[in-house]
């Protein structure tokens, strides 16, 4: 049974940074595609960032793009979510998700079986 678990969320001001760690057992993320999605008050879950298995390609929501990078440690079969730059409507709680597949459409929840519980970002001066 895969289990993934995240961890790192608090409170930010605007303009810093925060790390988000997911861990996983059961299965290994150098060899399977894992992502980042959030979800808003009031919002339906959207896409963040996913990285393939193997060669590691990595993608992004384009709101997101050039502010956080999506990172994995093999040996410690975690992936992270750097967010830099942080702005308010990145309050969100965020999930991360394990695939049984090495790539795909990454950008889709159905593409992860595999979910943690979520930890909540709350970015506000």
């Amino acid at each position: 049974q895969v289990q993934v678990v995240e961890s790192g969320g608090g409170l930010v001001q605007p303009g810093r940074s925060l790390k988000l760690s997911c861990a996983a057992s059961g299965r290994t993320f150098s060899s399977h595609a894992s992502g980042w999605f959030r979800q808003a008050p009031g919002k339906e879950r959207e896409f963040v960032a996913g990285v393939t298995g193997g060669a590691g390609i990595t993608y992004y929501a384009e709101s997101v793009k050039g502010r956080f990078t999506i990172s994995r440690d093999n040996a410690k079969n975690t992936v992270y979510l750097q967010m830099n730059s942080l702005k308010p409507e990145d309050t969100a709680v965020y999930y991360c998700a394990a695939s049984q597949w090495v790539y795909g459409n990454l950008f889709r929840e159905t593409f992860y079986e595999s979910w943690g519980q979520g930890t909540q970002v709350t970015v506000s001066s």
